[in-house]
């Protein structure tokens, strides 16, 4: 079987599932690319995520919102969700609080949510949202 592309459905399927990093791709102001791991969650088709306001990846989203996201899953039959979009971000401490508390209950687990919600929902702390406007999935890589 070859490898197949996902639907939006599906994407939307994959990155809203477990526990993967997103690589967050950003250009730095001299036009080089900066990519560094982020935590993550769905809100609708939006990626929703945060970041200190001082971080590169901050710096570089503030000057272009311009950014790609890309996600994998690392075991056979392999596959993967690049998503292509432009950023907002907000200093809105309730909703950092929030989101903040959302993406440690994913990656941490629930009884862990409210203190990375505390730790992250801070004065400095950046609300990031991602909306896309390019997907490519694939299934199925490894054509097994």
């Amino acid at each position: 079987m070859a490898m197949e592309k996902m639907t939006k459905e599906e994407c939307l399927a994959f990155l809203g599932t477990g526990t993967r990093t997103g690589k967050l791709a950003t250009v730095r102001e001299d036009g080089r690319p900066h990519v560094v791991p982020i935590w993550f969650v769905l809100d609708g088709d939006r990626l929703i995520f945060n970041t200190w306001h001082s971080s590169v990846k901050a710096l570089n989203m503030q000057r272009d919102q311009r950014v790609a996201v890309c996600v994998d899953e690392m075991e056979p039959p392999y596959q993967f969700v690049s998503i292509e979009g432009r950023v907002t971000m907000s200093t809105d401490l309730a909703q950092i609080k929030n989101w903040a508390t959302q993406i440690g209950g994913r990656y941490m687990g629930a009884d862990r949510a409210e203190e990375f919600g505390e730790r992250n929902g801070v004065e400095g702390e950046l609300l990031v949202t991602l909306t896309v406007d390019k997907w490519i999935g694939r299934k199925n890589v490894a054509g097994e």
